[in-house]
């Protein structure tokens, strides 16, 4: 449940606007409206209607810099429920382009935020986690697909101690789940495997998971921290949320291959008939490499 702490009452106009906003919501209400001068408490007045209707809240902001100024707020009013921050996990994003006159292709240049992307996916898991008490401030990136909820909680790996499964079917089950196995670098969303024990660098959390099993059976599992290996806690159950959250349907990637390919001869059929050769050349050659590197 919200539980908000907060070191004074509310005061002046709050208490009214409490009361109707609150009463509205109850009422279903679909559109409300705050009205408040900077600095008038517009923040802490909704904070108290989140703890007063206890529903899941989406709080919906234009920009990056007002989105981290909202988390650390609620973040402050809300401390023991899970408040989380979802924006674009580009630092920098550049897309393709292509200047038929001079026949110049200009790839796609990004750099991915690693904390950000943590931040995204502990978001998608304390979502599917059946948590309640979730608060997320995003960003207008929160609008745009991100893959198939289906298919995303039907990647996630519930493992307890004493489960009957063959480790090398626990590691497929970890690979489908987009994990990574590594012999190197142990980073965010990658699995090493040393004998009959499997570590996994949760990409969502700041700790992994150790799961040691003794023949086909899951003998112990165990939280650690990632970068002294030393042991957290023991557990008798844990979850393993996917390591991305664009999870793709085995059983349709054939079907979903097709319907690419479709569209990309319809294009190229277009480009050549209104004399644009090099344009039906180029998008040809761009998305058949695509699908092989898919």
């Amino acid at each position: 449940m919200f539980q908000i702490e907060r070191p004074y009452q509310p005061a002046g106009d709050q208490p009214d606007a409490i009361k109707e906003l609150t009463k509205g919501l109850n009422e279903g209400e679909k559109f409300q409206t705050l009205l408040g001068v900077t600095g008038s408490g517009k923040t802490f007045t909704m904070a108290n209607i989140i703890q007063e209707v206890q529903r899941p809240t989406l709080v919906l902001t234009h920009n990056k810099t007002l989105v981290a100024q909202l988390y650390g707020e609620f973040k402050q009013f809300f401390p023991d429920n899970a408040v989380e921050y979802f924006v674009s996990y580009y630092d920098y994003y550049q897309p393709e382009a292509y200047m038929p006159t001079s026949d110049t292709y200009i790839e796609k240049d990004l750099a991915i935020n690693e904390e950000l992307e943590k931040l995204r996916l502990r978001t998608t898991t304390n979502l599917l986690s059946g948590r309640r008490d979730i608060l997320v401030v995003a960003s207008v990136s929160c609008i745009y697909g991100m893959g198939n909820p289906t298919e995303y909680e039907n990647g996630i790996i519930r493992i307890n101690t004493g489960d009957k499964i063959p480790r090398n079917s626990f590691l497929h089950a970890m690979v489908n789940s987009l994990y990574s196995r590594s012999q190197g670098e142990f980073s965010r969303g990658t699995f090493r495997v040393k004998g009959d024990t499997v570590d996994i660098n949760l990409p969502y959390v700041d700790y992994g998971y150790r799961v040691t099993f003794f023949g086909d059976e899951i003998e112990e599992i165990e939280s650690f921290e990632i970068e002294t290996g030393k042991r957290i806690g023991k557990m008798h159950n844990a979850a393993i949320f996917p390591a991305n959250m664009y999870m793709a349907p085995k059983h349709q990637m054939s079907e979903i291959i097709h319907e690419i390919q479709d569209e990309m001869n319809a294009q190229v059929d277009y480009f050549k008939s209104v004399g644009k050769h090099i344009e039906a050349q180029r998008i040809k050659e761009r998305v058949n490499y695509d699908m092989e590197m898919i």
